[in-house]
């Protein structure tokens, strides 16, 4: 069993030190450091203290901004060290403690939470669009030829004209062409 910690800072003129210091502090083995703005979801270090997570490991921070940005990004942290096997505490955020039963509890109420909201999300979404919809909104990629161009490249290759050249009188590819004749 490892405990890894992870630190970050935001920019190149802030210290990692105190970070580091709670971290060896609390036990940590070995500790994965980078300077890199929260928001980018390709936090390199990030990515190498997760990839090494086995089961019975545990990460810590020092704190949950340190390690994401958003809700959202924190569930997915935590759904990977989860399926390592793996648990989670921030130093000053006691209820994040997935070493406890009450921090497990915590989070997997934050789970629910986000669950729902992606269901309300998708919910509204739906609605909009189906009222949209109603409304004779035309949903898609535009049709390069219009419903007259349509007919007549259909009765020209009815008349057996090949379907590039059909397809360069009206400067679209033959692709195109070859979809309407499929679809009709």
């Amino acid at each position: 069993m490892a405990i890894y910690g992870y630190a970050r800072v935001s920019s190149a003129d802030q210290s990692l030190a105190s970070q580091e210091a709670e971290l060896k502090a609390a036990g940590c083995t070995k500790i994965f450091s980078e300077k890199a703005s929260g928001a980018k979801s390709d936090r390199q270090q990030l990515a190498n203290v997760l990839a090494k997570l086995k089961r019975g490991d545990a990460l810590l921070v020092s704190r949950l901004d340190r390690l994401a940005r958003s809700t959202r990004d924190l569930l997915n942290v935590l759904h990977i060290v989860s399926d390592q096997g793996a648990t989670f505490k921030s130093l000053h955020d006691a209820w994040a403690d997935t070493t406890t039963p009450h921090g497990q509890l915590m989070v997997t109420i934050l789970a629910g939470l986000a669950q729902f909201e992606r269901h309300l999300i998708r919910a509204r979404t739906k609605d909009g669009w189906e009222r949209a919809k109603a409304n004779g909104v035309k949903f898609g990629r535009p049709s390069k030829l219009t419903a007259h161009q349509r007919q007549e490249a259909l009765a020209r290759l009815a008349n057996g004209e090949a379907q590039g050249a059909v397809a360069a009188s009206y400067n679209v590819d033959q692709s195109t062409i070859c979809r309407l004749q499929q679809a009709h």
